[in-house]
């Protein structure tokens, strides 16, 4: 018999993240006409507000669907049959977003990774430079991933795309960064950029984003791939009249205008910061541990996540069951290749100090419960950690 649980669940999982009560009530609104004048305000302004949170001055994409949607739409917008795709393999969404190319009948190379490592950028420099007839049409990039809660350094890998003198189209993923990590669509030469709503935009999954260079609205002028409901000319079209050529998810646009509200009221520098620091003091719990980080790197620790290594013999998907149970505290599963290895915090999006603490307490107890070796010194040494850079 399931034990009865007082007071709130902590969603501590990577995403979706824990959404904040102002975007709830901006939800439940009532839904209204998405071909009427009141509309078209609403369509406007997410739309412009948007791009501040990409840091770009190009359009943003509004999709209705998950960031997998917005991956095919980067591709199939861009690209015809048979072009060569370089993707690099830092965890399991590098992975699945290869794989995806695939079945859109891309010629799609992956540079193997380590999981622990973010994306070589003298590695894809050489692939760029040994491709003598530019046949790779685009370079694909996780940002974050949020399998394996590695960071890779996108500015290194554009200046490696640039030494190459290589024509190819840059792709990131920012699902599990945006609006988390600080990432500049403009400013770090990103042609097609991809994101997700249920992360560091604090919201509901259901909306996803591509946004696009001058570089990449070419492109999709010349490409073959078969595209009808991602079809850039026809959002394009109708986002000039801050409409869609489809029904929108309505209610969901109004969360994300109080998303947009609620990133800008703290300042995106602000934000990157709290997550920093709760990141931090995340990493200096689990280090107080005993515990093995996935991420090798310091310079590749991931702001959003924490992917913990549990010590051989021990099941990470036994440990998450039993701090769910026992203290109602999702945290999320090792995917592919980590599966039953690590287990991962999510410290992205609608989060404070109090709310780490309450989750890093958590797992101290369940490490404790679960006769997983370690030191019990984590929830401490993240409160040192959160006083030091707090004063």
């Amino acid at each position: 018999m399931q034990r009865l649980q007082s007071g709130r669940h902590f969603l501590q999982i990577p995403g979706p993240t824990n959404v904040p009560d102002r975007i709830l009530r901006a939800i439940e609104r009532p839904t209204i006409d998405h071909r009427g004048p009141e509309f078209k305000g609403l369509g406007l302004e997410v739309l412009e507000g948007i791009k501040e949170i990409f840091q770009t001055k190009q359009p943003v994409i509004i999709y209705p669907s998950s960031g997998t949607g917005a991956w095919e739409a980067a591709l199939v917008n861009t690209l015809s049959p048979g072009d060569r795709v370089l993707m690099y393999d830092t965890g399991h969404f590098a992975s699945t977003w290869h794989k995806l190319a695939g079945k859109l009948s891309l010629d799609a190379q992956l540079l193997h990774g380590s999981w622990r490592e973010g994306a070589k950028p003298e590695e894809i420099e050489q692939a760029l430079v040994e491709d003598k007839d530019h046949t790779i049409k685009s370079v694909c990039v996780v940002h974050n991933d949020t399998a394996t809660g590695i960071t890779s350094d996108i500015p290194a890998i554009r200046k490696a795309i640039d030494r190459a003198g290589h024509t190819a189209l840059f792709f990131v993923d920012t699902i599990s960064s945006l609006g988390s990590i600080d990432y500049r669509h403009d400013e770090w030469g990103v042609d097609v950029t991809v994101g997700g709503s249920q992360k560091g935009l604090m919201m509901p999954p259901g909306l996803s984003f591509n946004a696009i260079s001058k570089k990449a609205l070419v492109a999709s002028g010349e490409a073959k791939l078969p595209r009808s409901y991602w079809d850039w000319e026809d959002m394009l079209n109708a986002n000039k009249q801050g409409v869609f050529p489809f029904t929108p998810a309505t209610n969901l646009l109004y969360g994300l205008q109080e998303s947009i509200l609620m990133l800008l009221e703290e300042g995106l520098d602000q934000v990157f910061s709290r997550h920093s620091r709760l990141a931090e003091a995340t990493r200096a719990a689990v280090q107080a541990w005993g515990l093995e980080l996935n991420a090798l790197n310091k310079s590749e620790y991931s702001n959003s996540l924490t992917a913990v290594v549990l010590p051989q013999g021990h099941d990470a998907d036994a440990f998450r069951k039993e701090v769910l149970e026992c203290f109602n505290v999702s945290l999320g599963n090792g995917l592919g290749r980590l599966n039953g290895k690590v287990f991962r915090i999510g410290h992205l999006g609608d989060l404070n100090e109090p709310m780490l603490l309450g989750t890093l307490g958590a797992i101290e107890m369940g490490l404790e419960l679960a006769e997983i070796p370690h030191r019990p010194e984590g929830v401490r040494a993240a409160m040192s950690n959160l006083i030091e850079n707090n004063r």
